[in-house]
């Protein structure tokens, strides 16, 4: 009965430490499950932001253009369009709430390359596409081109929904398509290409007939593209006046989470390695005499034998030279000349005893201590 109690007893603890790893490698699992579908939720965002995942946002037709070869600079600022823009490149000015002032009009105005405007109202279309003006608003659903325009006719049938339709003066050569929901005119060697819709861009609009192909064959039309859609008002300070907090990128506290979890887990796992405290009482006093004899049988257990010799040799060196009026670099000849001077012993035995071979012995090692201590007791009498 004692035999299988103790049998018994002693199997639970182990089984115990078995489950306690299955357990935390289950935990760490939904652990980095749970992280994981949280990483890859769909990001909030403003209307036509490129970094949002929501339906109202554009990450999904910056990310097709990136796939398909086209360099997308995602412009926060209107500073960030000058500095990227070129001859070879196209300006996606998307209408948000925040773009309306005129001196950041005027300045986008001014940005060299082509133009793509995204459903603008009055005041953006009469900066950026001067001779254009609205006619109607009118709901747009499977609509063909209706033109000769490459990019919509390749496109096909479309789904703009609720589109402002445009009309040019008589001085500009205007191509119209989808019944004047898109828009195209050069000027100046400047292609200005204005429509009426946003749906088409949308995350939640791209899967429309042919949507997508519509908007990747405006936004890719060079091979560098800036997206600018205003999330704050520049015109106000906003942006300069962002705390900052607002200038570090999202990546850099996923790293800090990241770092803090794996430093936690460390001390974790070292704090249990270390075991539980043992109270003792301090200092610990250690006797001369045990520190020589532990160092004497650890020499010996290792056959030792030079370095015994060696601190021998350099123990009584260094408490001979004081007596002899020399210092601790001396060179050996003037140690053998001074111990020789003062004790009238042979130099060439003084060397071979203060500066000789390793002993091949034990009982070697044993007579070169004697001799080192007669040599000592010598030059303390003297």
């Amino acid at each position: 009965m004692n035999a299988s109690t103790t049998a018994v007893g002693s199997t639970i603890p182990e089984r115990w430490r078995t489950l306690r790893w299955v357990l935390l490698g289950l935990a760490a699992i939904v652990a980095v499950a749970a992280l994981s579908t949280w990483l890859t939720a769909p990001r909030d965002g403003g209307r036509l932001d490129p970094a949002s995942t929501s339906p109202h946002g554009t990450h999904a037709l910056v990310t097709l253009l990136r796939d398909r070869g086209v360099t997308v600079v995602e412009a926060a600022s209107i500073s960030d369009v000058e500095d990227a823009a070129g001859e070879d490149t196209l300006v996606v000015a998307a209408q948000t709430y925040h773009l309306f002032d005129d001196e950041l009009l005027q300045r986008l105005s001014e940005v060299p390359g082509d133009r793509l405007l995204i459903a603008p109202i009055g005041r953006t279309r009469e900066a950026l596409a001067p001779r254009l003006r609205r006619t109607d608003a009118a709901e747009f659903a499977g609509l063909d081109p209706g033109c000769d325009l490459r990019e919509a006719t390749r496109a096909g049938t479309v789904q703009l929904g609720a589109a402002d339709t445009f009309e040019a003066d008589e001085s500009a050569d205007v191509t119209s398509c989808y019944d004047g929901a898109l828009v195209r005119y050069t000027e100046g060697g400047r292609t200005v290409t204005v429509v009426g819709s946003d749906e088409f861009v949308l995350n939640s609009g791209l899967l429309h007939e042919g949507n997508a192909a519509l908007a990747m064959n405006l936004a890719g039309s060079q091979p560098r593209m800036i997206w600018y859609a205003p999330q704050f008002n520049e015109g106000d300070g906003s942006a300069g006046d962002a705390p900052f907090t607002d200038l570090i990128p999202p990546q850099v506290y996923w790293m800090v989470l990241q770092l803090a979890l794996a430093v936690t887990l460390l001390a974790w796992w070292r704090g249990r390695r270390v075991g539980p405290l043992v109270a003792e009482q301090l200092p610990v006093v250690v006797r001369a005499s045990e520190t020589v004899e532990g160092r004497g049988r650890l020499y010996r257990s290792r056959r030792a034998r030079d370095v015994a010799a060696e601190s021998l040799r350099t123990a009584a060196r260094h408490r001979m030279l004081p007596r002899l009026g020399l210092n601790y670099a001396a060179p050996p000849p003037a140690v053998i000349q001074a111990v020789a001077d003062r004790c009238g012993l042979d130099s060439a035995a003084l060397a071979h005893t203060l500066y000789g071979p390793p002993p091949a012995t034990d009982a070697d090692l044993v007579n070169l201590a004697r001799e080192l201590d007669d040599i000592e007791r010598q030059v303390a009498q003297s």
